[in-house]
């Protein structure tokens, strides 16, 4: 860290965020310091919860009614805290710029993409260029966040594909020449490869713009494949900073080990995936001590106590909170590693067949009749009683419209598609429906779309258990063993989906799911949202449920190394027709395709830095 205040472009010291509450105010964040030279790339981690996003709003002046700020906050030579609101606003989008996750949330949805681009456009004289002039100058700053066709510049938001969406923002954030851009999950929503190429383009934009980059993610590997520097947070501290290749090889922090151990390794599967039990405390109800204490396998009496503890310098440039680094650093050293296993799926390949797709293809009519889009274009798939198998594939390669097949919410425009001996082509009986509802469910990545916010999670149980058949008198029995089957307190029946964490929701959908017994569980996307350690017990669920229930599984992810976890063979889309198929170890090892090997390719991680000059 260097000492000299004007090498920074960006200086916060002793940030606090408070919320307004019905007590009083409560702490969101405390004692936040952070350091962003001109041209450096930052990263901020942490589980949701942590404290990221509003710490870096309150830098912007950003912040949602109710919330404040206080402490240093400088850019440059100047005090931000010091300015009238007024000087901050016209700093804001000039100097410091925001990108978001949701690119919705940054563009009008009623005005063309181009008009929104060169808004702030002006001449020497402050006067607003002719229409073409704006246009030519739209079409270009398109072109350099990679959008060569000019006539995106005369698009709606909702025309266009996520990863383009996210362009554009990142085109509007940049229009003003900021010197530092401050990406919130700019990447979580995407698939892997258009998250590569966003990644590219924010660091081949901050070269060329001579631009400071302060990354939000949940993602380390993101992290240490993009930044320089990483900053953990953790119920609104900051428990560790150091240099990325410094972090990723020696993490002093219990926290950061433990986010480092739950990532799913992209080149072995492993017995079990290492999730932090516990979650994150809300403010307000975060301990005394160190905030992590209640989850940490390391903590003492007195880590329980006091205040936070402070930040110490373990090495140039690594500080760390933690009372317990010299007693445990043997124990973080030799923790991470995890052999390798084999994925049984030999034992399931005499099994008889659950499901059978031949030739399906799905067209899906445009506008008015004319046109159309197919979806899916002579798709073969199989999975066996107790099998999992994984769909693999960008947006739009055409997974979920195959899963919608199998489940029943969509019909196969031609083909052949069977469940558990019901034919999906064709005319279907109400018979039929009923066996095809007791022989598959779906979990979805949004668990609302199976959870309803107005009842408690017993409620819906309850009335899954009747539609099964089940008999009103064993209904609260029933739904007790579902919540226990998916690791659930039984007083989380009385709670509305609203209360629980993200990963608390996914398991009561699943468990909604697992009402009719069915044998086949599809799961589209269901950890793509979450963070990486409530991500790893919900993959550990999974496996749990298909050993004991003999769960057949069909699981869609675009996530490579999520998918050498948890299935057995896998199918790789891209658009509509299957490129590659094969036991899923043997696809991710030697991949056979182009493509296959272009999603390898994109998998962002820790040996993207190999060749770095990073210290």
């Amino acid at each position: 860290m260097s000492d000299h205040e004007t090498t920074r472009a960006l200086a916060v010291r002793d940030l606090d965020v408070w919320a307004s509450g019905p007590r009083g105010d409560v702490a969101i964040a405390t004692g936040i310091e952070l350091d962003v030279r001109p041209g450096e790339a930052i990263a901020i981690v942490g589980e949701s919860g942590s404290g990221k996003s509003l710490s870096t709003r309150a830098v912007l002046d950003l912040l949602p009614e109710g919330v404040r700020a206080t402490g240093s906050l400088r850019y440059g030579e100047r005090d931000l805290s010091a300015l009238a609101p007024r000087a901050r606003r016209r700093l804001r989008g000039r100097e410091l710029a925001l990108v978001m996750q949701d690119p919705f949330t940054m563009l009008n949805p009623v005005e063309r993409v181009g008009a929104q681009i060169v808004e702030a456009l002006r001449d020497e004289r402050g006067r607003r260029p002719s229409r073409a002039a704006r246009r030519a100058e739209a079409v270009r700053r398109l072109a350099e966040v990679g959008i060569a066709d000019p006539a995106v510049a005369d698009r709606y938001p909702f025309e266009l594909s996520g990863g383009m969406r996210q362009r554009v923002a990142i085109a509007a954030a940049i229009a003003e020449g900021p010197r530092v851009l401050v990406a919130d999950e700019p990447t979580t929503a995407l698939d892997v490869t258009t998250q590569r190429q966003i990644l590219e383009l924010l660091g081949e934009l901050r070269r060329t713009h001579e631009m400071a980059l302060v990354l939000i993610t949940h993602d380390l590997s993101v992290a240490f494949s993009v930044c320089d520097r990483v900053y953990v947070m953790y119920a609104g501290a900051l428990l560790e900073t150091a240099p990325s290749r410094e972090l990723r090889d020696r993490p002093r922090h219990p926290y950061t080990h433990g986010l480092l151990l739950a990532e799913p390794p992209a080149d072995r599967r492993v017995e079990r995936l290492a999730g932090i039990p516990g979650s994150v405390p809300s403010p307000g109800t975060r301990p005394d001590g160190c905030p992590f204490a209640p989850r940490c396998p390391w903590a003492a009496p007195a880590c329980r106590e006091g205040t936070l503890p402070p930040l110490r310098e373990t090495a140039p440039g690594h500080g760390t909170r933690c009372l317990r680094i010299d007693e445990i650093a043997t124990e973080l050293g030799h923790g991470g590693d995890r052999p390798g296993v084999t994925a049984d799926a030999a034992s399931r390949a005499s099994r008889a067949t659950l499901v059978t797709v031949e030739g399906v293809r799905k067209t899906f009519a445009g506008r008015r009749g004319h046109g159309g889009t197919t979806a899916l274009d002579g798709v073969d798939l199989s999975v066996r009683e107790g099998e999992s198998v994984g769909l693999v594939g960008e947006s739009g390669s055409g997974k979920t419209t195959l899963a919608r097949i199998v489940v029943g919410l969509e019909e196969a425009t031609d083909g052949r598609a069977e469940v558990g001996g019901v034919a999906l082509v064709g005319r279907t009986t109400r018979a039929d429906r009923e066996a095809l509802r007791d022989t598959v469910q779906m979990a979805f990545q949004d668990p609302y779309s199976s959870l309803n916010p107005a009842r408690t999670v017993g409620a819906t149980l309850r009335e899954a258990v009747r539609l099964a058949g089940g008999e009103r008198a064993d209904e609260e029995r029933a739904v007790g063993e579902l919540l226990e089957r998916v690791g659930l307190p039984a007083q989380y029946a009385q709670r509305r989906p609203s209360a629980l964490s993200g990963g608390e929701r996914q398991r009561a959908a699943i468990a909604r799911a697992l009402a009719r017994r069915p044998r086949l569980l599809v799961c589209d996307e269901v950890v793509s949202a979450l963070d990486v350690s409530v991500q790893a017990q919900i993959l550990n669920l999974l496996r749990d449920l298909q050993r004991e229930l003999d769960l057949a599984l069909l699981f869609i992810t675009h996530d490579l190394a999520v998918v050498r976890q948890v299935t057995d063979r896998v199918y790789v889309l891209r658009r509509g027709v299957v490129v590659e198929t094969g036991a899923t170890a043997s696809v991710l090892d030697a991949p056979a395709h182009a493509y296959t090997r272009e999603l390898i390719a994109s998998i962002p991680g820790g040996r993207s830095l190999e060749g770095s000059t990073r210290a």
